[in-house]
């Protein structure tokens, strides 16, 4: 006769075992304090394990979250090091630290716009930190909002009086706030310092320039050209403000020696091509604007020319496409309106030129832009 297991015995025998044994279990369980030895001894791998293994066990510890995403920042990992902290914070928000920490993971991965409200939480948490405020006025730059980056930075830089770098930013901040009389002042102390920069030079006179002080906007673009020639948009500046002042004879051979250093320089030969149309021969005017077109297809002046050359030539259809690309690509200038209401005109389209002549009368922009934005499309891109 087969004997019956006896079931009751065994699960009894196992509870002994647990019961008389409980260290073996215990050492699979690291501590708090087990992690962050691991930690202050460098062994970052082992103190990662052992703080996830930690918030496993017990879900709802927000410090052992934090612990763990401070351990993984050491380690550079960023993304993994974030999303420790949402946790923590989803668990405790008032814990400290943490939302600087986390716009530090963010910052550091270059998602500057996602740094910006923990980093504002933890300015707002302490007013005192220089750190929070200069990684909040970094994430402002970073996400382009340079009106926020320049008043966050200026208390930064006025903290650090000797931080070149941070002065430079401020200044590009300003200028691209158009705060001119601020990245007046910053780029003249920057100049005091760096007396020999072209840069420094260039980015005075685009302040001076959005001040309406084109004439000495001239001479900082000068003093550019004279310490660098071939130092990249330093004559082209120069003649944009000749050219902005239609002294185009100036402007002519200051464009020249743009493209002379940088053949490619697509809005120098543009602006070429505008002066050549301004004089009235289209013929020399349109392989310059074509070739302008074929090295950056987004120069509205451009595409403005080459329609008024083509509604001279009766090729309403190729006008049409032309003005057409100048308006999106700028749809505040209203000389090109103007343009596009006479070729409608002419194509018999009488609605549709009253409709770009109304424009017209609507538009209060100057017909010039500063030079901040022909010299190029946004500032120094922020390195984490």
């Amino acid at each position: 006769m087969r004997r019956i297991p006896n079931i009751h015995g065994c699960l009894l025998s196992l509870l002994l075992a647990a019961a008389l044994f409980p260290s073996h279990a215990k050492a699979q369980s690291p501590t708090p304090a087990e992690a962050l030895a691991l930690e202050q001894k460098g062994n970052l791998e082992e103190a990662a394990a052992a703080w996830r293994t930690i918030t496993q066990q017990n879900p709802r510890d927000a410090a052992a979250f934090a612990s763990l995403g401070v351990v993984l920042a050491k380690q550079q990992k960023y993304p993994e090091a974030a999303l420790a902290y949402k946790k923590a914070l989803a668990r405790n928000p008032k814990l400290p630290a943490i939302q600087l920490n986390l716009g530090l993971a963010e910052f550091k991965q270059g998602h500057f716009a996602a740094a910006i409200a923990p980093l504002e939480t933890a300015a707002a948490q302490d007013p005192s930190s220089a750190q929070a405020r200069l990684l909040l006025g970094l994430s402002y730059y970073g996400a382009k909002q340079f009106a926020a980056a320049a008043n966050s930075l200026e208390r930064s830089a006025k903290s650090e009086p000797d931080n070149s770098e941070l002065h430079h930013l401020l200044a590009q901040s300003c200028l691209w706030a158009k705060k001119f009389d601020c990245a007046l002042e910053q780029f003249q102390w920057i100049q005091q310092k760096e007396p020999d920069s072209a840069a420094a030079h260039m980015l005075l006179g685009e302040a001076l320039d959005g001040l309406g002080r084109t004439t000495e906007a001239i001479n900082e673009f000068q003093a550019a050209t004279k310490i660098a020639p071939a130092e990249p948009n330093a004559s082209f500046g120069l003649g944009y403000l000749y050219w902005k002042l239609r002294q185009y004879d100036d402007a002519i051979p200051a464009f020249e020696s743009e493209l002379s250093a940088h053949p490619d320089h697509a809005q120098a030969m543009a602006y070429l091509g505008d002066i050549e149309m301004k004089k009235d021969d289209p013929e020399k005017a349109a392989p310059l604007l074509k070739n302008a077109l074929r090295l950056n297809n987004d120069i509205r002046i451009a595409h403005a020319d080459l329609g008024a050359i083509y509604m001279e030539q009766k090729r309403y259809q190729d006008a049409l496409a032309e003005l057409q690309r100048a308006v999106k690509l700028d749809p505040d200038q209203p000389d090109t309106h103007f343009r596009l209401g006479r070729l409608y005109q002419a194509m018999g389209n009488t609605p549709a030129a009253n409709q770009e002549f109304a424009k017209v009368r609507e538009l209060h922009k100057k017909t010039e832009d500063d030079l901040l934005e022909k010299m190029s499309g946004s500032p120094p891109p922020l390195q984490p």
